[in-house]
C-alpha cells in the first residue's frame, strides 16, 4: 500500500513541476536559513568562547566602561588610572596586579605590513609573575627586562608565513609605527588570537611612544589562594566606587571573572540567534501556506480521480493518508534540499570568514541531531499544512467528485 501511495504521489509532483518547485522554496528557504545560521552562530560562539579558555578561574579583569571602537576597555572617556593598581593590590584577598596598555598599531616586516595590538608590561613584574597573568609561556627565547627599550615579545602567529611573507624569528626587526623593534621572545601557541596576535613591549616604552601619562587600558588582579573571589570583587567595585565618585547601579567599569564575561557574550549571541530564528520561522510558515494551497488546487484539479478511487473501493481514510503522504513529502523534499544549501552556505561563509580574519575565527561543526531535527520539522510541517486539505479530500461523495470536476 505504501509503494501505491508513492507512486501516485510521485506521478501527481511529476505532473505539476513547476507548481511543486515554487511551493518548495518557501520551505527551501526557511530550513537553508536555519542550518546556515544555526550553524555559524555555533560555530562563532565555540570559535569567541574557546579565546577565553586560557584564563584562569582566579584572575578577575578590571576595565573601564564606555564606547569604545577597539578592545573593551580603550579609548572610553574615563580610562582607569595607574593608581588604581597600587591600591587594589593592598585590598585583602588579592595576590598579583598588573595594569595594561593595550594600543592598535602598524607592523612593518619583510616589506609587508599588518595590524595588531600592542600590549604593555609592567617594568615592576618578574618573568614568572607576567606569564601567570597572562596564562602563557615561553616558546623560545626570553621575556624583555625593564632596560629591554628597543625589544619585543611576539605572539605565535607571527611565526607562520601568511602575515608578512615569511615566519618571523628571534632576532628579527620589526618595525612599529617608526620604531624599531627586536624580537627577544616568542610565546607558545594557546589557539586564542587575544594571545596569539599580540605584541608586548615595556610599558615605559609604550607610555613614551604614545604619550600616554597615567592610564590603564585593563587591569589584571590575581586572587589570593583561598580567597572567596566573589567578596574580593565586592570590594574592588566598592573601592572603584568612591575612586570614580559612582553610585551602585550607575557604574561607568566592570569587574570580571572569566566566566562571568563568557556568560554575557553567550547572553548576547543568543539574542542575535533567536532574531535569526524568527526570520527563518516566517519563512518556514509561508512555505507551510504555500504547501496547503497546492494541496487544496491538487485536490480541486484532481476530484474526478478521488471519485474514481472512492468508487472502486478506496476508504476515506486511504484518501486522507495519500494526501497527507504527498504534503509531507513535499515539506521533507524542500527540508532537505534546504539543509544542502544551508550546510553548503555555512561551509562557504565559514571559509571566507577564517581566509579574511585567520584561522579559526569560526570553528564549524555540523550537527546531525540538528540535521535530523529539521528534516522532521519539515516533514510535519508538510503535514500539518496538508491536514485541512486532506480531510476536505476524504469526504468528498463519489457521486459528487464523478460529476464535478471542480468545486
Amino acid at each position: 500500500m505504501k509503494g501505491n501511495y508513492l507512486r501516485v504521489v510521485y506521478s501527481s509532483i511529476k505532473q505539476k513541476k513547476l507548481r511543486s518547485w515554487l511551493t518548495l522554496i518557501g520551505i527551501l528557504i526557511g530550513i537553508a536559513a536555519v542550518i546556515s545560521l544555526m550553524t555559524l552562530g555555533d560555530g562563532l560562539k565555540t570559535a569567541v568562547t574557546s579565546q577565553f579558555d586560557f584564563l584562569n578561574p582566579d584572575i578577575l579583569a578590571v576595565r573601564a566602561e564606555g564606547i569604545s571602537a577597539g578592545p573593551p576597555g580603550t579609548g572610553v572617556t574615563r580610562p582607569l588610572q595607574k593608581h588604581y593598581v597600587d591600591d587594589i593590590g593592598k585590598i585583602k584577598g588579592t595576590d598579583t596586579v598588573m595594569g595594561r596598555i593595550i594600543e592598535e598599531v602598524q607592523l612593518r616586516f619583510n616589506g609587508h605590513s599588518d595590524f595588531t595590538y600592542l600590549g604593555s608590561k609592567p617594568s615592576y613584574l618578574d618573568e614568572d609573575d607576567f606569564l601567570k597573568l597572562v596564562e602563557s609561556k615561553l616558546d623560545k627565547g626570553s621575556l624583555i627586562n625593564p632596560s629591554d627599550n628597543s625589544k619585543i615579545i611576539i605572539g605565535s602567529s607571527f611565526t607562520k608565513s601568511d602575515i608578512f611573507g615569511m615566519p618571523v624569528k628571534l632576532r628579527d626587526q620589526i618595525i612599529i609605527n617608526d620604531k624599531k623593534f627586536k624580537v627577544k621572545g616568542i610565546l607558545e601557541k594557546k589557539g586564542s588570537f587575544i594571545i596569539d596576535r599580540t605584541m608586548t613591549i615595556n610599558e615605559e616604552v609604550m607610555r613614551d611612544m604614545f604619550d600616554i601619562p597615567d592610564r590603564y587600558d585593563g587591569i589584571v588582579v590575581k586572587i589570593e589562594k583561598g580567597a572567596d573571589i566573589g567578596l574580593v570583587k565586592e570590594r574592588i567595585e566598592d573601592y572603584l566606587r568612591d575612586e570614580r565618585d559612582v553610585k551602585e547601579g550607575d557604574e561607568d567599569f566592570s569587574v570580571e571573572s572569566p566566566e562571568e564575561a563568557i556568560k554575557s557574550l553567550e547572553s548576547a549571541l543568543f539574542g542575535v540567534q533567536i532574531f535569526v530564528y524568527l526570520i527563518a520561522a516566517i519563512s518556514i510558515l509561508v512555505g507551510g501556506i504555500g504547501i496547503s494551497n497546492t494541496m487544496y488546487t491538487s485536490i480541486l484539479e484532481r476530484t474526478k480521480e478521488i471519485g474514481i478511487m472512492k468508487s472502486i473501493g478506496a476508504k476515506n481514510s486511504q484518501i486522507l493518508y495519500l494526501f497527507l503522504f504527498e504534503s509531507g513529502l513535499l515539506g521533507l523534499t524542500g527540508g532537505f534540499l534546504g539543509m544542502i544549501i544551508g550546510i553548503g552556505s555555512a561551509m562557504g561563509l565559514a571559509s571566507v570568514a577564517n581566509n579574511m580574519m585567520g584561522e579559526g575565527t569560526i570553528k564549524l561543526t555540523i550537527s546531525f541531531t540538528l540535521i535530523f531535527l529539521t528534516l522532521l520539522f519539515s516533514f510535519l510541517i508538510g503535514i500539518i499544512s496538508g491536514i485541512i486539505p486532506a480531510i476536505r479530500a476524504s469526504k468528498l461523495k463519489p457521486i459528487d467528485a464523478l460529476r464535478h470536476t471542480k468545486w
